[in-house]
């Protein structure tokens, strides 16, 4: 592949990931993966970067796994390293303090479900077909099961795990693993309005409650409150809530905003 497998450009605080091989259909293959994790580990560091939006070219969003390598018995594709490259960049989407918005411009398959769900928030267009193909080819979706089994609704996970069909995007959306669905002539907008909201949240606060919907729910509930006051007492003490509730005060937008 060559360095132009994913593209990375920074906007006035929004970083815009663009998956950018529509000839494959932006399989995930191991340079496309490595380009993928690294563009996401930068940003999530990049005090220039307010939030990442992550696309694709053309009309697929992301295919999935790279069948021919994996079919070859290539070291480097999913009967290797692949699955260890695939966890990597589901990691740097869950771990980036920045939150991360899937403009879900085209079809979905396999992995490329796992993308999806891997992402804070996901907007797709009403034309798209997602399908958990993977058991049509003799394999599960494994790897990707620990990011949308965390935000599909159990029944419907197993009938698309289990029957590899494609539907629509109303489907997977009743499932629940996108946000929202727009025409493709206004998903731009729809986006763009995510975008606009999340700029307008502190940074910090952004981070912390990312950080929230992660670990709540898999602690006790003593331990959650007692890692939850913690958490209240370290924001609201914190530069940021000063300004934040000071511009409120005045009726003013906070200093993140208003250079957003």
């Amino acid at each position: 592949m060559t360095a132009d497998a994913v593209l990375c450009v920074v906007d006035r605080g929004v970083a815009t990931i663009t998956m950018n091989r529509p000839e494959t259909r932006n399989r995930l293959d191991a340079e496309g993966m490595s380009q993928l994790a690294a563009h996401l580990e930068a940003c999530a560091v990049d005090q220039a970067v307010r939030v990442i939006v992550l696309t694709g070219s053309g009309s697929t969003f992301c295919s999935g796994a790279d069948l021919s390598a994996a079919a070859a018995g290539d070291e480097s594709g999913f009967a290797g390293s692949g699955p260890q490259a695939m966890v990597r960049v589901l990691t740097a989407l869950l771990d980036s303090p920045r939150p991360v918005v899937a403009k879900v411009q085209g079809h979905v398959a396999g992995g490329g479900n796992g993308l999806v769900a891997a992402c804070d928030i996901a907007v797709a267009s009403n034309a798209a077909r997602f399908a958990f193909s993977e058991v049509r080819v003799g394999v599960a979706p494994a790897v990707i099961s620990v990011v949308c089994l965390a935000v599909m609704n159990r029944r419907d996970a197993q009938e698309l795990f289990l029957t590899g069909e494609r539907v629509d995007a109303e489907r997977v959306l009743e499932a629940g693993l996108l946000t929202r669905i727009a025409p493709p002539e206004t998903l731009d907008d729809v986006v763009a309005g995510y975008v606009e909201m999340l700029i307008a949240g502190g940074p910090e606060a952004l981070a912390g409650a990312k950080d929230l919907v992660r670990r709540v729910p898999g602690l006790p509930r003593r331990e959650a409150f007692d890692m939850a006051a913690g958490e209240s007492a370290r924001l609201f003490s914190s530069d940021e809530a000063r300004e934040g509730m000071t511009a409120f005060l005045e009726k003013r937008l906070p200093t993140w905003a208003a250079s957003g």
